[in-house]
């Protein structure tokens, strides 16, 4: 649809059910994130809250909360998009078929940014940053963040709107060391467009103007999050989606303003000028902890008539980026395979954080005429995969061969994993990057964007058969207390308490000197954990802990393990620590006063009855 405005889509979810009001007064202290986060789990609908303790302004969440939503509210251009999409990344397509493409021509020009005059409906008033909403979504937070920015930037060298760059940095309002009203902090990961004209502006001498967007049209945050291809500009992409136009103005200060966004936020980032950022619980399930980051000077608050204030919660997956996620991979999800020759299909596995761990499939087609087929090509595509983009910030990567089994997809967890751990061979095809970058908000490293990666390779036949039950003569040292069999052919573990890497290493060789003579052919993985029950009782809690809790170069051992030139590899199971480590951030932890304060909005007559 082509909503003009975030009321406007309010209304439209609200008419065909997809919203209902929270009336109560809510505390944006903990309350309304607990609330988002319990519908979220009920697969509910959008949330309008009218009634915010401490400010005069209504909040919307979980727009995005299913991708059923999400679909309905890009119902009239979606099918269009995915089209433009995939002629930006094949080009050719148009050459050879040029009438067939010319509605969507037309759709990408008429989406192309409209400069407009300062009298739009953002400067109704303004308000000061202390009068927004102050949602703190999780008990340790340093404060109130924007959890649904679209945070607009110039290059320097280029300046204007179809060089600009606009994405999803979080930003903090208030706490820590920021004055009030006068400074808030800016958050981005690496490999982000808005770091790249931070430095054009630093090597310049120059502050760099920084708008930030809330609300609007809800192709305008969507736009903010997409890996959008090369060349294809992010406000073009949202008039595109949005069916109307990217309607923008710069103020009397030179700031490019949001015609149709609700708030606006205009500051400067002066070179090298930091302040604590954070901590914040984030998508990985754990928070992230202060440290500095760019220190944004609030110039203005603008606001529209009648706005509202939008946001959303993030934590241990899935949450409503979830959607988000899902809605994108329906739009671009024949993109990347364009981009890396051999590459069929990727996936940032979101039951695991995103980041950590990805699974892909590729070709494996270098070598026909050896009779044993190996992981070659893969291991080629492997590498463009993690120089590419975000993907760049994985720490494990699963990479199969798709002539092995045709119908296998990345999405399906358990399948694939299983498929890899069928096939790999953990003497050859275990691949290390050390000392590299990571996740921002990943402490498995313990340092800031520092850890290392691996990537497990698996093509040709079936080397074993995976147990379906662990056999009844199979023991564990008295050192270890629990074991369950996950999936085919991957144990939990319950591990002694994490003390430091020596006594993990005496471990080690405890296990290693009593597994060393039983037969594991069918045993590929062993999850040293806290818990093997948690861990093995769903495939989410499998990954999410095997992966979240380990950096590979530090926290990969093997039975039987060796190196030879450089290369290690084990010629029994693979062993992951996945034990929380001293420098591990902590997990996010929900507050129990405020679950019963939610309970109580389900009860009858409250406005949750029915939903939760």
């Amino acid at each position: 649809m082509g909503y003009q405005s975030l009321e406007a889509c309010v209304a439209d979810l609200e008419r065909n059910g997809h919203l209902i009001r929270i009336r109560e007064e809510v505390d944006p202290y903990l309350e309304m994130a607990a609330i988002h986060l319990r519908v979220f789990e009920h697969e509910g609908p959008a949330l309008y809250f009218e009634n915010i303790k401490g400010s005069r302004f209504p909040a919307v969440s979980n727009i995005f909360g299913t991708l059923e939503r999400s679909k309905f509210i890009f119902r009239d251009t979606l099918e269009k998009i995915k089209v433009l999409v995939d002629l930006k990344t094949d080009p050719v397509k148009a050459v050879k078929n040029p009438f067939g493409y010319l509605n969507v021509a037309v759709t990408a020009l008429s989406a192309l940014p409209l400069k407009g005059r300062r009298n739009a409906p953002i400067n109704f008033g303004r308000t000061k940053i202390s009068d927004l909403p102050q949602i703190v979504n999780w008990p340790m937070d340093g404060g109130p963040f924007v959890t649904m920015p679209q945070v607009y930037t110039e290059d320097a060298d280029k300046p204007g709107i179809m060089n600009a760059n606009l994405g999803m940095y979080r930003i903090q309002l208030g706490g820590n060391e920021y004055i009030r009203d006068k400074e808030i902090g800016l958050h981005y990961q690496l490999h982000r467009g808005i770091g790249v004209h931070q430095t054009k502006a630093n090597a310049k001498g120059q502050p760099l103007k920084v708008s930030i967007f809330v609300g609007g049209p809800p192709s305008h945050p969507l736009s903010a999050v997409m890996p959008l291809p090369e060349g294809l500009s992010e406000m073009t992409f949202a008039g595109a989606l949005g069916n109307r136009r990217f309607r923008y103005f710069y103020d009397e200060e030179g700031f490019c303003i949001s015609s149709d966004a609700d708030f606006v936020i205009t500051g400067t980032v002066y070179p090298h000028e930091n302040k604590p950022e954070g901590p914040f619980g984030d998508h990985l399930g754990y928070y992230s902890l202060a440290h500095p980051f760019p220190l944004m000077k609030v110039h203005n608050v603008y606001h529209r008539k009648n706005p509202i204030w939008s946001f959303t919660v993030v934590g241990r997956p899935p949450q409503e980026d979830t959607s988000f996620g899902a809605l994108i991979h329906e739009i671009t999800g024949s993109a990347l395979p364009k981009e890396i020759p051999g590459l069929h299909e990727v996936n940032a596995v979101d039951a695991a954080g995103v980041h950590p761990l990805l699974f892909a499939i590729g070709s494996e087609r270098y070598t026909p005429y050896l009779k044993e087929r190996t992981p070659q090509e893969i291991l080629t595509i492997a590498n463009h995969i993690l120089g590419k983009n975000q993907l760049s910030l994985a720490k494990y990567l699963f990479i199969s061969a798709k002539e092995d089994n045709p119908t296998l997809h990345t999405h399906d967890i358990e399948r694939f994993l299983t498929h890899v751990l069928e096939r790999i061979d953990f003497a050859r095809d275990l691949h290390f990057h050390t000392n590299t970058t990571i996740d921002t908000l990943d402490y498995t490293g313990g340092a800031l964007n520092s850890g290392s990666k691996v990537v497990l390779a698996a093509a040709g036949e079936k080397r074993r058969e995976l147990w379906k039950e662990v056999p009844s003569s199979f023991t564990i040292p008295n050192l270890f207390s629990d074991f369950r069999l996950a999936i085919p052919g991957v144990l939990t573990l319950k591990a002694p308490a994490y003390i430091n890497e020596a006594e993990t290493e005496k471990a080690i060789a405890v296990l290693n000197e009593h597994l060393r003579s039983v037969d594991l052919k069918g045993l590929a993985l062993i999850v040293l954990c806290d818990d093997a029950s948690f861990t093995a009782a769903s495939v989410n809690n499998l990954v999410w802990i095997t992966f979240t809790r380990s950096n590979p170069a530090n926290d990969i051992y093997g039975i039987n393990s060796f190196t030879e030139h450089k290369h290690w590899g084990c010629r029994g199971p693979l062993i992951i620590d996945a034990r929380k480590k001293p420098h591990h951030a902590p997990e996010l932890i929900k507050d129990p006063e405020v679950e019963k304060r939610v309970d109580r909005l389900g009860e009858r007559g409250g406005s949750l009855h029915g939903i939760i």
